[in-house]
C-alpha cells in the first residue's frame, strides 16, 4: 500500500479513538467528572471538560490532518499523562481489574508510540498539512 495511503489509514484509525470519547466525555460531563473525581483529580469538572474539548479537538485535527506533527506530539504526551494517571497501580486486590489496568496502560504507551511517528512521518498527501505543502501523492 503507497506511503500516503498508510498515513491516510493511520490518521483515521487513530482519530476513530479520540473523537468519539472527546464527544462522549463532553456529552456526560458529570459521568466523566466523577471519574475524574474517582482518581483524586482536582477540579474535576474543568479537567472532564478540558480533557474532552482536547479529545475532540485533537482527533479532528489528526482526522484532517492539520498540524499533524504538533498535535500528534501532544496526544502522545497526553497518552503517556492518560495512562499512568488512570490506570498506573490501580485495581486493587482485585487481580481482573489489575490486569485489565495494567493492558489500558500498556494500550496507551502503545498509541503514543504511533502518534510518535505519526509525527515524524507527518500526515501525507491527503491531508491539509499534504495539501499546504505540496505533498505529492
Amino acid at each position: 500500500m503507497p506511503r500516503n495511503a498508510l498515513l491516510l489509514l493511520s490518521r483515521l484509525l487513530l482519530a476513530a479513538l479520540f473523537v468519539p470519547s472527546g464527544f462522549h466525555a463532553l456529552t456526560d460531563v458529570a459521568g466523566t467528572s466523577g471519574y475524574f473525581a474517582g482518581l483524586g483529580l482536582p477540579l474535576p469538572t474543568l479537567v472532564a471538560w478540558a480533557t474532552g474539548l482536547f479529545e475532540l479537538i485533537a482527533g479532528l485535527l489528526i482526522l484532517v490532518g492539520l498540524k499533524t506533527p504538533i498535535v500528534a506530539l501532544l496526544l502522545a504526551a497526553f497518552c503517556i499523562a492518560a495512562g499512568f494517571i488512570g490506570h498506573y497501580g490501580q485495581g486493587g486486590d482485585d487481580p481482573t481489574l489489575t490486569f485489565m489496568h495494567s493492558q489500558m496502560l500498556m494500550k496507551d504507551i502503545a498509541i503514543s508510540g504511533g502518534f510518535l511517528a505519526l509525527a515524524m512521518a507527518g500526515a501525507g498527501a491527503y491531508s491539509f498539512d499534504g495539501r499546504a505543502f505540496g505533498t505529492r501523492a
